[in-house]
């Protein structure tokens, strides 16, 4: 059973520091920058953190820029304001994901500009082949060491882990919690779940200051653990921070 609940729990959240750090900071904010070298590792690491949900970082970043240009009006990509519940919201964002990818859905020239990108890695990575490897490895791995059948219900957040995250960042951020800051759209501080999605949570301060690396910080309590992880990633020179 330990064995299980580790893999779960590694994959839970490794996948979301790499939604948060190399998807969310980098890819569509451009908060820090990094060498080629530590670019192509981090797609890496995301490719092998998110399984078979990865998520383009250059397609994840154009549709996360145009979210913030159109927060809660008709031309958000991804609101809670248009979908009935949180399930509805993951289809509809996966839909419009995917017709971005595919170019069915045209995207305005300024988000466009400095995203990062690896078409000949991505081309494999963000295939359908690929995600079937995955989710026959996630299978296999709790045939192998599931001692209870209760534990097979954990399998479809694997092959969904992208989604989920996306859903509670960009669901509950947007319906419950406090604020900071009176702003124009319906975005909250969830403090509550922050813990499961690694800062991102902060989704109040992050819409006021939409190009700080810090998430948290404005009131005592709100400590972002990704950017804990930059400042030390900064300190190594593995990135470089631009705005603390």
């Amino acid at each position: 059973m330990w064995i299980i609940l580790i893999f779960f729990f590694a994959h839970w959240y490794l996948s979301a520091f790499s939604q948060t750090f190399f998807l969310h900071r980098y890819a569509s904010h451009s908060m820090f920058t990094m060498n080629k070298f530590w670019e192509r590792f981090f797609y890496i690491f995301t490719y092998i953190s998110q399984g078979s949900s990865y998520l383009s970082a250059k397609y994840y970043g154009l549709m996360h820029r145009v979210h913030h240009a159109y927060t809660d009006t008709e031309k958000d990509v991804h609101s809670p304001e248009h979908s009935d519940n949180l399930f509805a919201m993951m289809w509809d964002t996966k839909n419009i994901y995917n017709r971005i990818c595919d170019g069915r859905m045209a995207v305005e020239d300024r988000f466009k500009k400095n995203l990062p990108s690896w078409e000949s890695f991505e081309k494999f990575a963000h295939s359908n082949f690929s995600r079937i490897l995955w989710g026959i490895g996630y299978i296999s791995f709790y045939i192998l060491f599931a001692e209870h059948w209760w534990l097979y219900i954990l399998l479809p957040v694997h092959f969904l882990m992208g989604p989920f995250h996306g859903v509670i960042i960009n669901w509950c951020s947007h319906k419950f919690g406090y604020r900071n800051f009176s702003l124009s759209n319906t975005s909250t501080n969830f403090l509550p779940i922050d813990f499961l999605v690694m800062g991102e949570c902060y989704h109040n301060n992050h819409h006021k200051y939409g190009a700080r690396a810090n998430f948290g910080g404005i009131r005592w309590h709100e400590i972002d653990p990704t950017y804990v992880i930059m400042k030390v990633l900064n300190r190594l020179h593995i990135i470089r921070l631009k705005v603390s």
